[in-house]
C-alpha cells in the first residue's frame, strides 16, 4: 500500500515545484504583468504579493494542523473506535472568527487597489480612445487629430488615459508588459490609465484577452514608449495628410528601380537638418524609412484629386509635409519577442521581382480598383474616405500589417492584399487577387487585381511613411 502511494506523492510533489518555478519563471518575461513599469502594475503587483503570501502562510499553518492530526489520530493495532461527541462549541467559533478575519485582511488592500486603479485620470493626461474591432484595433488621439491603427505610441513619463469602446462584440484591451486589462463592452464605455514612468524605450505586445471570433487570437497590437519629444515629432507627423509626390512621366519606373539600390542607405542616413528626403525614392524601406532622432524624412504625398470627374489624381506639383524628427519607431531597434513570425499560408504566391510604381498605384487607388476606397481613409486624399478598415494615412511607416499579425514589408503586404481571407480566418477584407480562392464565398475570383497591380499598390502604400 504505502508503495503505491509513494510514487503518486512524488508526483504531486514534482507538479507543485514545478508550478512554482512556472510562477516564478514569468516574471522574467518580456510580457509578464510582474514588472513594474508602470504604477498600475505595481499596485496590482503589491496587492499580488500581499495575497500570495497571505495565501501561503494561510496554506502552511491548515497543512501543519492536518498533518498533524493525521499522525496525532492516526489509526494504531487495538485502538477503540473514538467517541463520537457533539461539535466543540469553541473550535467553531474560533474556525469561524478566523477566516473572517483574514478575509477582511485581503479585502482592504484589495479595495484600496480597486479605487486607485479605478480613479480618473489626472487632467494633463494624454487621451487615446481605443476602438476594438473584430479583428483589429483603432486608436484616436483627439488631442493631436490622430487616428491610427494597430500600433500604439506613448511617451515616457506621462499619464495616459484609454477610453475603451467596442464597434461589435466584447474585445479585451491588454499590455500585459505596461498594465490592463480591462473590457471593451457594447454601449458602454470603459475606461483604463496608466503612466509608463519606468519603462524603457522599447516596444511591447498588446493582445485582445477576451475570445471574440475566428480570429481573436490573431488581433494584437504594438505599444511603443518613446521619449516625449519623440512622441510630440511622431504625433505631429501622424497628423499630417499623408502627401507622395509623383515623378514627371518616364521617372516613375527609374525612380521604382532606384529605390531598391538606395534603399538601404537611405533608411540608415542621418539626413542635416533642414534637407528633406523624397518618399518616392524610398519604397518598401527597411526600417520604416528615415525614422529616428535626428532624421529629417519627407512624408509621402498622396496627390490633390484631379478636375470633377476625372477619377484619377493630378500629377501637378504639391507641397510637400516636411517632417523635421522622429516619425516612426526605428525596426531595427525592435526586438525579437516583438517582430511576429506567423507563417504564410501554403499555395499563396506572389512574383516578388515584380516591380512597382507608386504613381500607378495611387491612381489605381483613386480610380476605386479592389474596392479600396470604399473601407480605407488616407488623409489629404478626398478619394480615400472610407471608414469600415484600418486608417492607411501612414501606414507605410508601420511595423506591422493585419493586427501584428504579420511583418509590414512587401512580401507579406503583397499576399495581404491578394488573399487576406487565406492569411486571417474570417477577416472582413475581400479577396482582391486574379484567380484567387476565397476561403469565405468557397470559389475562385475570375477578376481581380493581377500581381503586376498589387505590386504598384503595395509601393504606394509602402511610400505612405
Amino acid at each position: 500500500m504505502v508503495l503505491n502511494l509513494r510514487p503518486r506523492r512524488l508526483a504531486r510533489a514534482a507538479l507543485t515545484v514545478a508550478l512554482v518555478a512556472f510562477v516564478a519563471a514569468c516574471a522574467g518575461t518580456p510580457d509578464s504583468i510582474f514588472h513594474p513599469r508602470t504604477e498600475f502594475n505595481r499596485d496590482v503587483g503589491h496587492l499580488f504579493s500581499i495575497l500570495i503570501w497571505a495565501g501561503s502562510v494561510v496554506f502552511v499553518i491548515v497543512e501543519a494542523i492536518l498533518v498533524y492530526t493525521l499522525f496525532r489520530f492516526r489509526h494504531r493495532a487495538g485502538q477503540r473506535a473514538p467517541e463520537q461527541v457533539h461539535g466543540n462549541a469553541t473550535l467553531e467559533i474560533m474556525w469561524t472568527i478566523i477566516p473572517a478575519l483574514i478575509l477582511v485582511l485581503i479585502a482592504i488592500p484589495t479595495v484600496q487597489t480597486i479605487f486607485k486603479t479605478q480613479a480618473k485620470a489626472p487632467a494633463n493626461a494624454v487621451q487615446v480612445e481605443v476602438i476594438g474591432h473584430q479583428w483589429w484595433w483603432e486608436f484616436r488621439y483627439p488631442q493631436y487629430n490622430v487616428v491610427t491603427a494597430n500600433e500604439l505610441y506613448l511617451p515616457q513619463g506621462r499619464t495616459v488615459n484609454f477610453t475603451l469602446k467596442t464597434q461589435d462584440v466584447i474585445h479585451s484591451f491588454w499590455i500585459a508588459a505596461l498594465g490592463g486589462k480591462r473590457d471593451l463592452v457594447s454601449n458602454h464605455t470603459n475606461y483604463l490609465w496608466f503612466t509608463p514612468d519606468s519603462a524603457q524605450r522599447d516596444a511591447y505586445n498588446g493582445v485582445c484577452a477576451e475570445y471574440c471570433g475566428a480570429s481573436h487570437a490573431n488581433m494584437r497590437f504594438r505599444t511603443f514608449v518613446v521619449a516625449p519629444q519623440e512622441f510630440e515629432s511622431w504625433a505631429q507627423h501622424q497628423a499630417s495628410p499623408a502627401t507622395f509626390t509623383i515623378p514627371a512621366p518616364g521617372q516613375a519606373a527609374a525612380n521604382t528601380q532606384a529605390a531598391v539600390a538606395q534603399n538601404s542607405d537611405l533608411a540608415q542616413k542621418t539626413v542635416p537638418p533642414g534637407s528633406t528626403v523624397d518618399a518616392s525614392k524610398n519604397l518598401g524601406g527597411k526600417g520604416g524609412g528615415t525614422s529616428g532622432p535626428g532624421t529629417t524624412g519627407r512624408g509621402p504625398t498622396v496627390p490633390s484629386a484631379g478636375p470633377p470627374g476625372a477619377g484619377v489624381p493630378s500629377v501637378a506639383s504639391t507641397t510637400p509635409v516636411v517632417q523635421a524628427g522622429f516619425i516612426a519607431y526605428p525596426r531595427d531597434s525592435i526586438k525579437s519577442y516583438a517582430i511576429p513570425n506567423t507563417p504564410l499560408p501554403d499555395g499563396l504566391t506572389f512574383d516578388e521581382s515584380t516591380p512597382g510604381d507608386a504613381a500607378r498605384g495611387a491612381q489605381l487607388l483613386t480610380q476605386g480598383m479592389g474596392g479600396c476606397l470604399a473601407c480605407h481613409s488616407i488623409k489629404g486624399n478626398p478619394s480615400m474616405i472610407g471608414q469600415i478598415g484600418p486608417n492607411l494615412t501612414h501606414v507605410g511607416s508601420r511595423s506591422t500589417i493585419a493586427a501584428g499579425l504579420f511583418p509590414n514589408d512587401t512580401k507579406h503586404l503583397a499576399r495581404w492584399i491578394k488573399n487576406a481571407r487565406a492569411m486571417k480566418p474570417g477577416v472582413v477584407m475581400p479577396t482582391l487577387g486574379k484567380n484567387e480562392y476565397d476561403p469565405i464565398l468557397k470559389n475562385r475570383m475570375t477578376s481581380g487585381l493581377t500581381d503586376q497591380q498589387i505590386a504598384d499598390i503595395v509601393a504606394y502604400l509602402q511610400a505612405l511613411k
